[in-house]
């Protein structure tokens, strides 16, 4: 009979992932190992964040990139977006200043692995931030930017950009970024197939630790990960 994998506090997660080797996302108690891109992933996450750093620069905002820590309103979700924005000063979880709880604007690159998590679960996570006023998914295989801006009420509204003439308006940050400058330079031909694998959480101590024994991040075992685009 496989033991229940116990489930960890946001706390426990920040003292593990803070010392990690690598980038782990946290949901609802568990934590989860993130894979390595593909490179239309990596250019289009280059291209977003340079496109919004040459806008933004400067000025009273502020651009971050796929390696600050974005934490949901509940605490229930801790991510690393591709690209992260906001105007004004940036508010931190603690003194670490690696976990922004106020960003305006989140990018997130679809994978075909990973599109429903980012339409649905995630997003559902990322409403619960007070801030947010643009939630914007990028395509990796084809000229699409999908944009939900949240309005008056609380209401999202979704709105679909389509080929290079099209135009991103990030209202919450001023700036205006033409599709053609997203996918320039990324080739969106199709990447060979990779085997399908399933998401599983990373089991860093017994499910019943003895009390009181030290917990040690060393113990961790990662599990399978779906791929990224």
């Amino acid at each position: 009979m496989t033991a229940p994998l116990r489930r960890y506090t946001p706390e426990e997660y920040l003292a593990f992932e803070r010392a990690a080797e690598s980038k782990h996302e946290y949901l609802d108690g568990q934590i989860f190992a993130m894979s390595g891109a593909r490179r239309a992933h990596v250019a289009l996450e280059v291209n977003v964040t340079t496109a919004l750093r040459t806008r933004l620069r400067g000025g009273p905002c502020h651009t971050f990139t796929a390696n600050m820590r974005v934490r949901s309103g509940t605490s229930r979700l801790y991510t690393y977006p591709d690209a992260s924005a906001l105007c004004g000063e940036p508010q931190f979880a603690d003194d670490e200043f690696d976990v922004l709880l106020n960003p305006s604007v989140v990018v997130e690159i679809l994978s075909d692995s990973t599109a429903a998590y980012d339409r649905g679960e995630k997003f559902a996570h990322y409403q619960t931030i007070a801030t947010l006023r643009d939630y914007v998914l990028v395509s990796a295989r084809a000229v699409r930017v999908e944009q939900f801006t949240r309005g008056a009420g609380g209401v999202w509204t979704p709105t679909v950009l389509a080929g290079r003439d099209a135009v991103l308006d990030l209202r919450a940050v001023g700036c205006r970024i033409p599709l053609a400058e997203l996918y320039e330079d990324v080739d969106l031909s199709p990447p060979p197939p990779r085997p399908r694998v399933v998401r599983e959480p990373v089991a860093l101590y017994p499910a019943a630790p003895v009390e009181g024994a030290a917990t040690d991040p060393a113990l961790a075992t990662t599990g399978a990960m779906e791929d990224a685009a």
